[in-house]
């Protein structure tokens, strides 16, 4: 039976791309296509929908045309180790057009799918089908999401302390046999009814989640438990009630199901810990503002608030969203979105960010962004999605995960069989097993890199650091040649006066008051830089009449009888001044732009601009050479004055007059075939080709400039020592990830032989479970003692 399939086509732009692509899709075997270029969109009909369909959207792309794709984040339930996580991609990758990524430690999956040929409702059924739960994700209030956690919490320590007390008896009995007491002693009947409790109403948990795995046709670390403690408790109730000679092992079955549940117990606080830097974003915005409604304050909460709507914020409040400044001056503290700690200045027309600190003043404040659109909220957003995605370091771990519960199956089951015809010994020979069964942990491996990203990730965003996906994280250590932009990156991206000169017979102060004056009108970026100069020199502008502009050149204007000029050199000459050429060589040829004020005939004033360095760019520059990078200056300005900042921070490779397309083809280059790790940072404006060529690439913006969509890093603070927190930060996480997996495959490597062969105890086993798991993740905590390097000394 044929079936229609409707999709959303990207890059088609006239009628004619529209009958290319229907006549190529027509071309394909038992395909028939109608392509609408009015509304970009694509009807197929085919006769097998997931034979056919991946290779229509191929032959979409084939054709030089994209299928348009989405994607959601979907919260899942039931997740309990490795093996859960690849059944549950497995069944969404295998649906038509989607790519889908799970994370044990946030529990949540991010797909991109081509809409029409696959939807949410269809996503969230073959999760379920699968056997476990799934709902679309939305971000809950952090107060909320909190208390709903703490009462899921206290509901597994209650189960925990009553599998506990349960078990205690049969503690005191193992105590007492190993130092050779057997006085005390429960009768079969009463281990039986212990066991019985401990078994299936304590671990309940435990079985409901081994029947969904089985339902699925798929095995999970519940099904490991469940039938380790399960064989030791039907064995000694069978013989318990049979009467026969052979012992029991009812505390086998109590103490491991109890040591499981203390494992996820603790585990599952440790990820609540790993989680702490995202939650603690999310509480920066308070719940309500002060709003001025009809010449009153009221105060709303802040879902309520528009763009346009004015609030006011009081010393020792928070900004409820971002805007800008109408009235008022104070100090904010931006520390949680920058990583900076000192306070910044803000007056009227200064923007202020949602969550940010008020520190002294009150401010009246015009709504800009609000709701998703904010400042904090793209941080979270974009945290949240480096924390949902994978590293490459993991994939070696997925493919052993994939395959990990079912060899250990195989594994118990030869242990039982080898061992019975070996020795002859049933019980010895079931012991083992279960050893087998209880301390396989595919949980360490599934939470290994997963954990080790959620706390950096988090760390970095409290520095202004933000990473776009766990890939970005891993990849900045391995940078060994880092191209940088000039302007806007090493310098701040807007003329200053560097130099003036005076002649020694005019009063500076008068001078620099007529330069106030000739320039306050123009917008120009020289005339506001000579403005600025005169402003923080205490002049006040002079009284001058008959101003004219004279574009391209200069201005002019009268003073007390007098004609005055100001503009470039050329200007100077034209109107027949003398020019100082030993000064103004000297100037040009450290890259100034030079611009001189004449009056009644003379030149009474030279002012040297050009854009200046950041104060931390040397700094930062020689801290990555001394970390084996490279660094090369890419430049659209001409040579010298490229030159001239190359040397002022102390970069020897300079490649000047390149335009934004000609970046990517110098990125390319020092590629080379893939022998360098190349990093790119820059504004992300004008060089986005090279920073969507570059291995990792930076943008330095701070504001709304996070909303940068080129980078795989964003430095919020505009400060180029971010980027050697960056390496410090990334080459920290992946020794974490490292450690981890070395961690959780040693341990199942040493273990699983250890149990086979009879040297490890059930109960011991059950512990070295429940606890592999829980020194993974706090192997990732202790990650939280990295900090931004706070000194830098020259």
């Amino acid at each position: 039976m044929s079936q229609i399939v409707s999709f959303p086509v990207e890059g088609m732009s006239c009628a004619s791309c529209a009958a290319r692509l229907e006549k190529v899709l027509n071309r394909q075997p038992g395909v028939q296509a109608s392509v609408n270029f009015a509304t970009e969109r694509a009807q197929v009909t085919v006769q097998n929908v997931a034979e056919q369909l991946p290779g229509v959207l191929e032959t979409v792309r084939q054709a030089g045309f994209a299928p348009q794709s989405t994607s959601v984040d979907l919260a899942l339930t039931g997740l309990t180790c490795a093996s859960c996580v690849n059944r549950v991609e497995k069944v969404l990758n295998a649906l038509p057009s989607v790519q889908a990524s799970v994370n044990l430690a946030t529990e949540r999956a991010h797909v991109c799918f081509v809409p029409g040929v696959v939807d949410a409702p269809s996503l969230i059924a073959s999760v379920e089908k699968a056997g476990f739960g799934a709902s679309l994700y939305t971000p809950q209030d952090p107060d909320e999401q909190n208390r709903q956690n703490q009462a899921e919490w206290r509901s597994e320590w209650w189960n925990f302390l009553l599998s506990a007390l349960v078990s205690l008896p049969f503690l005191a009995q193992m105590l007492g046999m190993m130092v050779g007491v057997h006085t005390f002693m429960l009768p079969w009947w009463g281990q039986l009814g212990l066991a019985a409790l401990v078994q299936f109403w304590c671990g309940r948990a435990l079985y409901g989640g081994a029947i969904h795995a089985l339902r699925a046709g798929a095995a999970n670390m519940d099904v490991l438990v469940v039938m380790g403690t399960g064989i030791a408790f039907a064995f000694s109730a069978v013989v318990a009630a049979m009467g026969l000679d052979q012992p029991v092992y009812f505390e086998t079955s109590a103490l491991v199901i109890t040591l499981v549940l203390l494992g996820r117990l603790l585990e599952a606080r440790a990820k609540a810990r790993a989680r702490a830097g995202m939650q603690s974003l999310m509480h920066l915005q308070p719940r309500t503002a002060h709003v001025e409604q009809n010449g009153q304050w009221v105060d709303l909460p802040v879902e309520q608030i528009a763009p346009g709507t004015v609030f006011m914020v009081r010393p020792g409040e928070s900004v409820a969203v971002d805007g800008t400044v109408l009235e008022g001056q104070s100090d904010l503290n931006e520390s949680m979105l920058t990583g900076e700690s000192l306070p910044v200045a803000k007056i009227a027309g200064e923007p202020v960010f949602a969550g940010t600190l008020n520190q002294t003043g009150v401010l009246r404040v015009q709504a800009t962004n609000v709701g998703a659109r904010t400042v904090l909220a793209g941080i979270v957003r974009m945290v949240e999605q480096a924390q949902g995605s994978k590293a490459s370091v993991q994939r070696l771990a997925d493919r052993v995960a994939a395959v990990f519960v079912p060899a250990v199956l195989g594994l118990a089951g030869l242990t039982f069989g080898v061992g019975w015809a070996y020795s002859g010994n049933l019980d010895v020979s079931l012991v083992n097993a279960i050893s087998v069964l209880v301390i396989a942990c595919p949980c360490s491996l599934g939470l290994a890199t997963p954990t080790a990203i959620m706390v950096g990730t988090g760390l970095g965003a409290q520095a202004g650091i933000l990473f776009r996906n766990a890939d970005a994280l891993e990849q900045a250590r391995k940078m060994d040649i880092l191209v940088t932009d000039k302007t806007g990156t090493l310098t701040m991206g807007r003329p200053g006066v560097i130099q003036a000169d005076f002649p020694p017979t005019v009063d500076q102060k008068s001078v620099l008051g007529l330069a106030y004056a000739l320039e306050q009108s123009s917008e120009h970026p020289l005339a506001r830089a000579v403005v600025a100069y005169a402003r923080v020199q205490g002049a006040e502008p002079a009284a001058i009449t008959a101003f004219k502009a004279i574009p391209g050149w200069g201005v002019q204007a009268r003073m007390g009888g007098d004609d005055v000029f100001m503009g470039s050199l050329a200007f100077m000459q034209q109107i027949g001044c003398q020019i100082d050429r030993t000064l103004t060589d000297g100037w040009q040829a450290r890259g100034q732009t030079i611009v001189a004020l004449a009056r009644a005939g003379a030149v009474v004033a030279y002012f040297g601009l050009a854009d200046q360095v950041r104060p931390e760019a040397q700094l930062a520059m020689r801290a990555l050479q001394s970390e084996g990078v490279r660094v090369v200056m890419l430049s659209g300005d001409n040579e010298r004055a490229a030159q001239a900042v190359a040397r002022q921070v102390g970069i020897d490779e300079v490649i000047a007059g390149v335009l934004p397309d000609g970046k990517a083809t110098q990125i390319a280059r020092l590629r080379g075939q893939h022998e360098h790790c190349v990093g790119m940072v820059g504004d992300g404006i004008n060089d986005a080709p090279a920073l969507a060529l570059a291995d990792v690439s930076f943008a330095i913006g701070a504001g709304a400039d996070i909303a940068l969509e080129t980078a795989d890093v964003v430095l919020v603070r505009s400060q180029l020592t971010a980027l050697v927190d960056a390496l410090s930060l990334s080459r920290a996480t992946v020794a974490k990830i490292r450690q981890n997996l070395f961690f959780a495959f040693i341990y199942n490597i040493l273990g699983l032989p250890l149990a086979a062969f009879g040297l490890l105890d059930p109960v011991l086993a059950g512990a070295a479970m429940a606890m592999s798991s829980v020194s993974v993740v706090s192997n990732s905590l202790l990650l939280n003692r990295w900090k931004p390097r706070k000194v830098w000394s020259r």
